[in-house]
């Protein structure tokens, strides 16, 4: 692999799943309107990446994505409650779904 001209340049990386890049950017959404802070964001998913390596899981991008996930879904401005009820209506929307269409809640 060749070293990029300038170092600190970001890597141009693409993701291989649309919801690794969603996760992500739900968590730079809600920062941006003011429901998160940076700081808290940026410890608790450490704690989540810290806690999959400790559990020996590999390094890669469906490791980061789940402990970002793990992160979201513990300082999302929403109770367990709320996050229950919605996974629970996306798996009976998937559930219905046909094959090749898309999902709609």
């Amino acid at each position: 692999m060749n070293a990029p001209d300038d170092p600190l340049a970001p890597l141009g990386h693409d993701f291989k799943e649309p919801w690794h890049a969603q996760v992500l950017a739900g968590a730079q959404a809600l920062i941006r309107a003011g429901h998160l802070d940076p700081t808290t964001w940026a410890e608790t998913l450490g704690a989540a990446l810290r806690e999959a390596e400790a559990a020996g899981a590999p390094d890669t991008e469906e490791t980061y994505y789940l402990a970002a996930l793990s992160a979201l879904e513990q300082v999302a401005p929403f109770g367990a409650e709320t996050l229950t009820a919605r996974k629970t209506a996306w798996a009976e929307a998937y559930r219905r779904t046909p094959h090749g269409k898309p999902v709609v809640l």
